[in-house]
């Protein structure tokens, strides 16, 4: 079995700047544990620029932002392993965790670490989670699907768009399905104001003359083999639709951006306290969860507006980390008045 000081799950940004971190404070013995292709994460489909303002004092892509820790990584020599998968978190009553991971190189193996890192990142909300009547046509996607799509496999979703909900990825779709020269025929939202960044708002939607529809919501959807329509509605206060105001629109795809939820079935099937109000782990002052030597950061936390602040906070989570493997901290013992950080 192979032991490491620290094994930090996910490659993202939250992953890499964690293990540079724990790096800093000279812990030698670091692995990341990847399970796409290539390290950076979510940040490698986002080609739009904006990123990086409060980190590097610049305006990146998201690329770029992740390329200037991945630099660093390699340069650190710290060790990462990609196409890898992890199926399961187990604490020993030693302290030590033992991380079961496989992938088609190496088989499955086990790895005994001293501190677990959790950088997961967050998953889309599906249309299952949306009650939505009607067939399951092909032709939707959810909006950071369609992105990867578009911007990584040169694959267009469609032509003629609607976009449900109007969160910062799906903001930043219509404008991407604009360029490439796609209609979006409007953007719904259920709730009566954006949850996107206003800057998104000017530059994804007004610019292009997108309309935004607020207090609205999918309340059918037509095509059985493949999408042809969605029929909107405006919603009460109650989030009802209303009968009289549905609205027609004819469009062969429907993009979803309904939320984010954090990455936690490893968290859970670890044992951790979970935090009801974020869907992530509870965490002390010091991101350490309930489960000792086990510390969490990123969107598997809570779900961040800014890559920049999730590279802070994971910076800190490294560093705790650290101190725990140096045998630094002094808070291993007081456990019992656990909050989240805001």
């Amino acid at each position: 079995m192979q032991e490491y000081d620290i094994v930090i799950i996910g490659g993202g940004p939250a992953g890499l700047a964690a293990a540079l971190s724990a790096r800093e404070q000279g812990i030698g013995s670091i692995l990341i544990l990847e399970r796409d292709r290539e390290l950076g994460g979510i940040l490698n489909q986002c080609i739009h620029n904006g990123f990086g303002l409060h980190t590097f004092k610049e305006e990146l892509t998201g690329p770029e932002y992740a390329y200037r820790y991945i630099a660093r990584i390699d340069a650190a020599k710290i060790e990462y392993r990609l196409h890898t998968m992890v199926m399961d978190i187990e604490s020993k009553d030693d302290g030590t965790k033992i991380v079961t991971a496989m992938n088609s190189r190496d088989g499955m193996r086990h790895l005994c670490a001293r501190a677990v890192i959790l950088a997961m990142g967050c998953r889309e909300r599906p249309r299952g989670a949306l009650n939505v009547p009607g067939y399951r046509p092909a032709g939707i996607y959810t909006a950071g699907t369609a992105q990867r799509l578009v911007n990584m496999e040169g694959f267009m979703p469609g032509k003629e768009i609607v976009i449900l909900g109007s969160g910062d990825i799906g903001l930043i779709m219509a404008r991407r399905m604009t360029l490439e020269g796609a209609r979006v025929k409007a953007v719904a939202e259920i709730m009566p104001e954006s949850g996107g960044l206003k800057r998104n708002i000017v530059q994804c939607l007004e610019d292009y003359d997108i309309p935004l529809k607020l207090s609205h919501t999918v309340v059918d959807i037509k095509g059985k083999e493949h999408i042809e329509g969605v029929t909107l509605a405006k919603v009460d206060e109650q989030k009802k639709p209303i009968p009289g105001t549905e609205e027609e629109y004819r469009c062969d795809a429907l993009l979803l951006s309904v939320g984010l939820i954090p990455e936690n079935e490893l968290t859970r099937g670890l044992g951790a306290a979970m935090d009801g109000r974020t869907n992530g782990p509870k965490v002390d002052g010091q991101l350490e969860t309930t489960v000792p030597g086990v510390f969490a950061c990123g969107n598997v936390l809570h779900v961040h507006d800014l890559v920049d602040n999730v590279s802070r906070e994971a910076a800190e989570a490294g560093r705790y980390a650290a101190e725990f493997v140096k045998g630094e901290s002094e808070h291993g013992d007081n456990r019992d008045d656990l909050h989240r950080l805001p």
